[in-house]
């Protein structure tokens, strides 16, 4: 006879039906194994069972007397033992507490324990509990897989239960550790026990409901459970979606005594489901007679059936006999509910693997190490209904579990619904799967409940988090201009490309529109007819003058000149049209050489006829010949020498440091501004300084002449000329400075046409006027004529 002894707590005051159960699902194997004729043929196995009443110290002081062989095993059977039985196994306990407490006093006797029901992570630690093992998985497992669940609808503020012992403290140390990785908060966390005083009880009541969490994780074992589910019925908090560990997800007695429905819609971890042929009828083919002195099993009994066992001869008046023959297999009664067959199995397959761990030993020579312990642990078999059975380096088994939801029925009774399965073994992508169609929320719902403390950040915003709370509180901020966020719950707006800018929604980068001045909009459209319009009129005045070239008034002040003068104010207008459009490298160069040189030409143009109205009057004065010195030819060569040295900075421009395109994103933040970069600033500043110094020049000699006489002199309409011209670019530099964008072109457009303007109506105009409308004055008389000098 080989012994194995089973620690259970049937309780001290009343049957434990549950236990109960489980000691019968021991001896079903025992007895199954005993009748093999495969499986340890000749040999029986034996067994002797402890009440530990679910107290650690009773649990302890078993183990105690097995380890040092103070229990002596009588054998139920007929053939008796000729010498004391030595403990082989210890079976149990269910609860993980008194499990550790069994496992550190045999631990170092090499005792192996074998749990159906201690799902603690603790015990997988083969430092502290060597010979333990267990045929359900870790709850390292089932807590993992709770966060999963928990983050696969979204929940993300969520509060927690768990019962005050090593099951509810490890696993939801475990559950809070996994969830913090997935982005779980935990808004409260409180643990009970199930002889808590009722004020500790009432605490965690209004603690759930002061919360805003919609969702509660309950790591409890089923007895706390229906402890807490009855002060929740008593204060109907209903509306909350519970979320389960296996202790009682799938325990038909806690649905039963869910009278309010508190539990509907609940889901969470079970074992899965199990079938083994036999043990059904085995459970429920009991009777008194088997139990015969054991009180409370006879209380039992007359409670289950409502009869009287007749002990004294006779039966109680008005109450049946009972007869000890009554029939369990048609009874409703948790005894007979068998939905903690899963479990059953777990019993079922420990004592097997206990049976195939000797019956190794039994084949093994002299040179094999006897310790059962060690057989076990190796071991690897497939029980009859087909489940595969061994146990990895701490001692535990493959971890899968059915994902199961209440589903109330129309008659009331919960229908436990298995809507998904989690599988350990399986890649971290493939482990949960669930048919979430099937599913059945709290109140009867079938949309799934929110659970959160902040809703989700849309595209267009990211997460701020709100001070002093989880990092599942938060407030949703819009992302900066020129930052986008194209994802939900975004931690931060990323920074769009140089060429991009942020949509209104904020959500995409698109491209910048390409700013600068075009003929299609209204202002480049102005500044193109202000430009042609300048042309034409300087066409016109030339054509005038062509037309009545040989008139003393065009040809008093040197006509080739003037013909000069106009061509380039002609080139001076139409180079403005270089500044308007998309900027390209040869526009961008021509632009600014162009707009130096014609107005090098024009403003040397007008600094010769000047010198020329100086040099006359000087000549007409007696005994002077300084027009020889300055005559047509000297006129043409200052001309072309004041050209050359503007020429010549061009190219020196263009050759060390040319404009070019540039690509503005810094100036208008929204819009790509297309302009020509100056290349050397040196280079635009020595054009423009060189053509502000002929200017003054010019301005000062006509300045100088502006008292000679008024029929004679046109150094007057110069000098207003001059005057005109400096004015303008004098404005220009600061407003060319200030204007962003395509403005600052518009600006410079405007002064190149203002001053050629200003040339054109302050030198020409006059003459036109005399020409065209008092043909009198256009005589050598007039023009010679002697008159007072005026000053302006």
């Amino acid at each position: 006879l080989i012994p194995i002894h089973y620690l259970s707590k049937m309780s001290a005051i009343s049957l434990n039906f549950r236990e109960f159960q489980f000691a019968q699902a021991m001896l079903f194997a025992i007895k199954e194994i005993n009748n093999s004729t495969v499986l340890l043929p000749g040999i029986s196995l034996g067994y002797k069972m402890y009440d530990t009443c679910g107290s650690i110290a009773r649990s302890v002081r078993v183990a105690l007397a097995l380890a040092n062989g103070n229990e002596v095993v009588s054998a139920p059977y007929e053939t008796s033992c000729t010498r004391p039985a030595q403990v082989q196994v210890i079976m149990g306990e269910t609860s993980s507490s008194p499990c550790m407490a069994v496992a550190t006093v045999i631990g170092p006797f090499h005792i192996p324990q074998i749990s159906h029901f201690a799902t603690c992570a603790c015990l997988s630690d083969k430092t502290k509990y060597p010979s333990f093992l267990r045929t359900i998985p870790s709850d390292y497992y089932q807590s993992r897989a709770l966060a999963q669940l928990v983050k696969h609808f979204g929940w993300t503020w969520v509060g927690a239960v768990r019962t005050n012992d090593d099951y509810g403290n490890n696993g939801m140390a475990i559950f809070t550790e996994a969830a913090q990785q997935l982005g779980i908060c935990l808004e409260y966390s409180v643990s009970f026990f199930r002889t808590d005083p009722p004020n500790k009880i009432q605490k965690i009541i209004d603690i759930i409901k002061s919360s805003s969490s919609k969702v509660i994780i309950a790591f409890l074992s089923h007895m706390d459970m229906d402890v807490l589910m009855h002060v929740l019925s008593q204060h109907n908090l209903t509306g909350y979606q519970w979320v389960g560990s296996e202790s009682w997800i799938f325990d038909s007695q806690t649905a039963e005594m869910d009278k309010q429905h508190i539990l509907d819609g609940a889901i969470g971890l079970s074992i899965p489901k199990a079938h083994v042929s036999g043990m059904r009828e085995f459970i429920l083919d009991v009777k008194p007679l088997n139990f015969s002195g054991n009180k409370m099993f006879t209380e039992f009994w007359e409670t289950l059936f409502d009869c009287k066992f007749n002990q004294s001869g006779f039966a109680a008046q008005n109450q049946r006999e009972c007869t000890g023959q009554e029939d369990l297999t048609g009874l409703q009664h948790s005894f007979t509910d068998m939905s903690l067959m899963p479990i059953f199995n777990n019993v079922y397959k420990g004592v097997y693997a206990v049976a195939h761990a000797l019956h190794s030993i039994l084949d093994c020579n002299e040179t094999c190490n006897n310790r059962i312990l060690q057989h076990i642990k190796k071991l690897n078999f497939t029980t009859k209904e087909g489940d595969e059975v061994y146990f990895n380096e701490n001692g535990d088994p493959p971890a899968k579990y059915e994902i199961i939801n209440w589903q109330p029925t129309e008659n009331g009774v919960v229908d436990f619904v298995t809507v998904g399965l989690y599988d350990a073994s399986l890649p971290a992508d493939k482990q949960l799967s669930l048919k979430n169609k099937s599913l059945v929320w709290t109140q009867n719902s079938k949309q799934v409940p929110v659970s959160v403390c902040s809703e989700k950040c849309p595209p267009g915003t990211r997460k701020v988090l709100q001070k002093g709370k989880p990092v599942c509180c938060y407030d949703c901020i819009r992302c900066a201009e020129g930052e986008i966020s194209n994802t939900t719950d975004s931690i931060t707006c990323l920074r769009c490309q140089p060429e991009f800018w942020s949509n209104d929604r904020r959500d995409a980068c698109v491209k910048k529109e390409a700013e600068f001045l075009s003929y299609e909009e209204i202002m480049g459209a102005l500044l193109t007819a202000a430009s042609l319009f300048g042309t034409c009129m300087t066409a016109v005045v030339a054509f005038i003058f062509f037309r009545y070239r040989k008139t003393p008034i065009v040809r008093a002040n040197n006509s080739e000149l003037s013909f000069l003068l106009l061509f380039s104010l002609i080139l001076c207008f139409l180079c403005s049209l270089t500044f308007i459009g998309r900027p390209s490298e040869w526009s961008c160069m021509l632009r600014h050489t162009a707009f130096g040189i014609t107005f090098v030409l024009c403003i040397s143009c007008v600094l010769g006829k000047t010198m020329v109205v100086l040099m006359a009057f000087k000549a007409s004065l007696p005994g002077s010949n300084v027009m020889k010195w300055f005559g047509p030819t000297q006129q043409r060569l200052s001309v072309l020498a004041f050209t050359l040295i503007q020429v010549v900075i061009c190219i020196l421009w263009l050759t060390i440091s040319p404009p070019s395109p540039f690509k503005n994103f810094k100036e208008i933040k929204d819009k790509i501004i297309l302009e020509c970069a100056l290349g050397s600033t040196v280079g635009f500043w020595a054009v423009l300084g060189y053509i502000g110094l002929l200017a003054s020049f010019c301005f000062i000699l006509a300045f100088l002449a502006r008292k000679l006489p008024d029929n004679f002199n046109e150094a007057k309409f110069i000098t207003f000329s001059m005057l005109i011209f400096c004015a303008v670019w004098i404005t220009f530099i600061p407003a060319y400075v200030s204007s962003p964008g395509k403005f600052s072109v518009a600006v410079e457009i405007f002064a190149i046409l203002a001053s050629s303007f200003g040339l054109l109506i302050c030198i020409f105009i006059p003459k036109c006027y005399i020409i065209l409308l008092r043909p009198e004055k256009n005589t050598k008389k007039y023009i010679m004529g002697k008159g007072a000098p005026k000053t302006f």
